[in-house]
């Protein structure tokens, strides 16, 4: 496998301070590599990328349909929401639609993600819930999908259990690498996290921008409400100031990111998707880099890339508000 390449640098007083390698594939309709950078065919776990098709198997169901959960109580299973009283609002009323309890998630208890409605929490003195997940929406779309279709609710994050089996299928056929070569690890939230070559995870987000390359038609049309649902809803994706949701605000683009440095996004115009993978697993320069991405290849919607550099700055400044130092997109596609 070759190595990494250097995607961003930072400099402090002119002094190279940090870097950042990775990998980096860009494909086009044909399933062509279009644009690499390090190694396209690098094992990458999806981690909450993953999160649009492990929602596919409920939305192929017809999940909308047996539940009367609104727009955005459907596009929170796509996300990983950073539990700000708008998410909180909506995981709590999909819990009592299911008819369910706070402990039939196999998620952990935990606070907000989210500074602001972390510390109110701990301000308050209110104890930490399963609800606060970041993955929370993701369970409980699985919940009510497992509760209608008759699947055990206990055990619904086992690989064995049907309702993973039909979310791994689903991951083969839109990334067209064999289910058996689907290297499977544990995730954070306790469901089967998946592993594919970073080509593989660019194809399965070119389908996702692009739905109509999807054989099974009802996939394409899960694919199609559930891409639909998170460009209207895409403060329910991520949060305030996430790139998930600010990407997302752009009705062109298709994007998820997840742990460890995993960032996915697909161009409906340009029928284009790109999957990257930052090697120490930070997220930080996730803005910086896609931004110089869209530049390299001639994006024409500019509010986007900036609204990208304000989220992650060429030049950053030090808590008195002095310049001190550069970010620097170093890579060419």
């Amino acid at each position: 496998m070759s190595k990494s390449e250097i995607l961003v640098e930072e400099l402090r007083g002119g002094l190279l301070e940090c870097e950042y390698a990775g990998h980096i594939c860009g494909v086009d309709d044909s399933s062509r590599i279009k644009y690499r950078v390090g190694n396209a065919q690098h094992m990458t776990y999806l981690r909450s990328a993953a999160k649009p098709i492990q929602a596919i198997p409920s939305f192929r169901y017809g999940i909308a349909n047996r539940y009367p959960f609104n727009e955005k109580e459907l596009a929170i299973m796509t996300a990983s929401h950073r539990a700000e009283a708008y998410h909180v609002t909506a995981v709590e009323s999909m819990l009592s639609k299911i008819g369910l309890s706070e402990e039939d998630l196999a998620c952990h208890a935990t606070y907000p993600l989210n500074a602001a409605a972390h510390n109110e929490l701990i301000v308050q003195g209110k104890p930490e819930s399963r609800l606060y997940h970041n993955c929370s929406g993701k369970h409980l779309g699985i919940l009510a999908y497992c509760k209608s279709k008759g699947y055990s609710l206990s055990g619904y994050e086992d690989p064995n259990h049907p309702v993973q089996q039909e979310i791994v299928q689903t991951l083969a056929m839109l990334s067209e690498y064999p289910e058996e070569d689907i290297h499977i690890g544990v995730d954070g939230c306790g469901f089967p996290v998946f592993a594919i070559p970073l080509y593989h995870l660019a194809l399965t987000y070119l389908k996702l921008a692009c739905p109509e390359l999807i054989s099974d038609k009802a996939t394409r049309a899960a694919v199609e409400e559930i891409t639909a649902l998170m460009n209207r809803n895409y403060e329910m994706v991520a949060g305030t100031d996430m790139i998930c949701s600010t990407l997302l605000s752009d009705d062109n683009i298709v994007a998820k990111g997840g742990a460890k440095g995993v960032y996915c996004f697909g161009l409906r115009k340009e029928r284009l998707a790109f999957a990257l993978k930052v090697m120490d697993g930070s997220e930080d320069k996730w803005p910086l880099i896609v931004a110089s991405i869209l530049e390299q290849v001639g994006y024409d919607r500019r509010q986007t890339i900036d609204e990208l550099y304000r989220l992650c700055p060429r030049f950053f400044s030090n808590g008195s508000g002095t310049v001190v130092g550069e970010n620097r997109a170093v890579f060419q596609l």
